[in-house]
């Protein structure tokens, strides 16, 4: 996925500012599985034991291409609010630079109320999810030294 902000940070106050538009959390989790849908298709070749993400309760297969200087991410879940989720890690962090991913932390997760209100697996899933973009990013960055 393409990111349609400037910046990782730039993409998490919009994030912020879309939620907000919503008086409860019954719209919210329907703005994420709408949000779900919009993730580009997942190639069935891909939906591998290799590209599955452990720790989630729904099924999540992500893989990622490009070099330290560009990380895109493709993923998609079985589940509609996982895909909402999935959305919106990759807005934040998919077509943006190794460096980039590991100084932006997930400030969205909090700032839209996402951590009050998930499930303890979907909470586990969405860490796991966060997890693989960032070792990926640490294993592109150039060594430090």
């Amino acid at each position: 996925m393409r990111p349609t902000e400037a910046t990782p940070a730039e993409a998490q106050a919009v994030i912020a500012e879309e939620f907000g538009f919503f008086s409860d959390w019954s719209e919210r989790y329907q703005y994420l599985i709408d949000l779900g849908r919009k993730l580009p298709t997942f190639p069935e070749a891909l939906k591998t034991e290799d590209n599955r993400v452990l720790g989630c309760q729904s099924m999540v297969w992500i893989v990622a291409e490009g070099n330290a200087d560009e990380l895109e991410f493709h993923a998609i879940s079985d589940s509609t609010i996982v895909s909402g989720l999935i959305y919106l890690a990759l807005r934040v962090y998919s077509g943006r630079s190794a460096a980039e991913i590991l100084a932006t932390p997930a400030d969205y997760i909090n700032a839209i109320g996402l951590a009050k209100h998930l499930s303890p697996t979907r909470t586990q899933g969405l860490a796991a999810l966060l997890q693989f973009i960032r070792e990926t990013a640490h294993r592109q960055a150039p060594a430090q030294g």
